[in-house]
């Protein structure tokens, strides 16, 4: 994913959980996940940990053609 295609998924991450996408791509950046985590619900925060213990994981995720699909979809690209 290229860094355009990144700011765009920030900032669509950042519009559901009601953070400035520049303080969630600071954040992130950081390795801090706090701030994003309070937001989500119980589940998603228990998804994310996960994700966040195998990269290999979720790059499989993202590089699937659903994934593909639900990224065009939120970025008005699909």
């Amino acid at each position: 994913m290229n860094n355009s295609n990144m700011d765009a998924l920030i900032k669509v991450v950042s519009a559901k959980l009601g953070v400035p996408a520049e303080q969630l791509k600071k954040e992130l950046s950081e390795g801090k996940f706090d701030n994003a985590m309070k937001n989500m619900s119980p589940s998603d925060a228990m998804k994310f940990n996960m994700a966040l213990k195998n990269p290999q994981m979720v790059q499989q995720m993202m590089s699937s053609p659903e994934a593909k699909a639900l990224y065009n979809k939120l970025t008005g690209k699909g």
